[in-house]
């Protein structure tokens, strides 16, 4: 094997298995220690693929007293006494939920496993019993307290979010099969919970009133996923290679990995996180897809979107407090805690005056993989790939033949069925919202979201393009405002061609009627 050859640990949740194979670990049990000396009763929650198993599985090994594995890392510095625990080790995700006996079967199989080691008392019948003979009879053997892991905790309520019944009695269960939990504190060593969501974290647990919930604490916000830090050290040589195969210098190729899979923010002062499930990604496939996006389809969430009639074009920047969008998600009402949950918005800013959170899409994956996916629930296009459209545009608009780039727009709008009856100006401007983001996936795009600005700016190499857009309107009085607002004297100092761009929307025929352009 050649020298530089790493090894990436996609697809591995299990700490054993990535230390055997030798994987690249980002070394994270310095934090690990700290968690594991200061508390004893955790929840975290992180978007899915951001490395909750593997953080849960470290802290297994961790327990089991395998000091071997932690080898070369923090922990061995840190770690004097390496005490044996006996660890009840849960997770939730290896199955699907679609009825009660699913979830009672996963239990079984998890307390029969447990009691092949610390057998079996028969008065104890239900799993609430079985779970606590467990824990004092594992006490009683070894004479330590127990180490309780829960993974993915939420999987069975994310399972049956569209069957309300069923939820109900899948949360009924959980909270039976853990309440033994409360009474027995003086038996556990640790108990960690893990999960996407807040969901009903509440009511499954909360019996257990010394919970600390540390999903939004400083200290521990880099506890899952990839500081730039971390980056920068760590994965030198992981970004070095990228750079050669990409013939991009190593600073491009930072710049690269920043704007593609960087921007996680999870507490008021959290450094800069990338999403370590791309990041690993594109260092073993050597290009910057978007790998994170791919493998979940945000469908629910977009049908949450259109029928709260919220308006996407807000999702660059949201505003709320944490108990807006860290709400449970059980009765949900808006869809910005679902979003902040799962990892499609991320904390960019916060105002201590008003204890207020600015919410947006983390980096160029998500916001571009949302967007394409936003685009068809808006446009219904029959077997129509929008990326296609984009991409004519572009080339248009490089050519400097915008005549024909709003040909090709006014077909684009000219092919959307009329079968929608919502088609306010709104929807449209939605639409335009959503192809010119797009855009800016190509070139460098300003898509109004602030007053003051035209409806759409558009930057190539040699002109810049300031879009108006007018509703039933004349092309004159969308040129009239680009002038009177004066949009386009930020961009006079830059040096390039200013194209000014008045276009009038007819609603009656559904697509974009006359349009007049000056060139400055």
């Amino acid at each position: 094997m050649e020298e530089n050859y790493r090894r990436y640990p996609i697809g591995i949740q299990n700490f054993e298995q990535l230390r055997d194979r030798n994987c690249v670990y980002v070394d994270k049990t310095e934090l690990i220690y700290r968690l594991v000396k200061t508390d004893q009763i955790y929840f975290f929650s992180r978007p899915r693929r951001f490395g909750k198993s593997l953080l849960v599985s470290t802290l297994e090994a961790y327990f089991q007293g395998k000091k071997e594995l932690f080898k070369g890392l923090a922990m061995e510095r840190l770690e004097k006494d390496w005490t044996v625990y006996p660890v009840l080790h849960i997770d939730f995700s290896l199955t699907k939920y679609t009825e009660l006996t699913d979830l009672t079967g996963q239990l079984n199989l998890f307390l029969h496993r447990w009691e092949e080691i610390y057998g079996k008392d028969e008065v104890e019948t239900t799993s609430a019993e079985r779970l606590q003979g467990i824990i004092l009879r594992a006490y009683e053997q070894t004479g330590k307290p127990i180490a309780v892991l829960i993974d993915e905790y939420d999987a069975p309520l994310l399972d049956s979010n569209s069957d309300i019944q069923l939820q109900k009695q899948l949360r009924n269960e959980m909270r039976k099969f853990f309440s033994p939990l409360k009474g027995l504190g003086q038996y556990l060593r640790f108990l960690f919970i893990t999960g996407i969501s807040k969901f009903s974290q509440m009511s499954i647990f909360s019996e257990l009133n010394n919970l600390q919930n540390i999903s939004m604490r400083d200290d521990f916000s880099a506890l899952c996923g990839i500081t730039e830090q971390e980056l920068l050290t760590q994965l030198k040589p992981d970004i070095e290679q990228m750079a050669k195969v990409n013939g991009e210098t190593y600073e491009e190729a930072c710049l690269h990995l920043k704007r593609q899979y960087d921007g996680y923010h999870f507490s008021k002062h959290c450094e800069d996180i990338y999403n370590p499930f791309s990041l690993f990604n594109a260092f073993n496939a050597k290009e910057y897809k978007n790998f994170w996006f791919s493998t979940g389809t945000p469908t629910f969430l977009i049908d949450l979107l259109q029928e709260a009639d919220f308006d996407v074009r807000e999702l660059e920047s949201v505003e709320a407090t944490d108990e807006q969008f860290d709400a449970p998600t059980e009765h949900i009402t808006s869809p910005i805690p679902v979003l902040y949950q799962s990892g499609y918005l991320t904390i960019k800013g916060y105002d201590p005056d008003f204890q207020i959170y600015r919410l947006a899409y983390p980096n160029g994956e998500v916001r571009k993989g949302f967007i394409e996916s936003l685009l068809p629930a808006y446009v219904h296009l029959p077997g129509q790939n929008n990326t296609f459209y984009v991409v004519s545009f572009i080339r248009d608009l490089r050519k400097g033949d915008l005549e024909s780039c709003l040909e090709r727009t006014r077909s684009f709008f000219a092919s959307i069925p009329n079968d929608l009856e919502n088609k306010t100006e709104k929807h449209y401007q939605t639409i335009f919202y959503l192809l010119f983001r797009l855009m800016g996936q190509y070139v460098d795009t300003e898509v109004k979201s602030a007053i003051g600005r035209a409806d759409v700016v558009v930057k190539m190499k040699d002109a810049i393009y300031v879009f108006e857009f007018k509703f039933d309107g004349t092309p004159e009085e969308a040129l009239a405002q680009i002038d009177s607002k004066q949009y386009a004297i930020p961009y006079l100092p830059d040096g390039r061609q200013i194209v000014k761009v008045g276009v009038n929307f007819d609603s009656a025929t559904r697509t974009i009627g006359a349009w007049k352009i000056e060139k400055g």
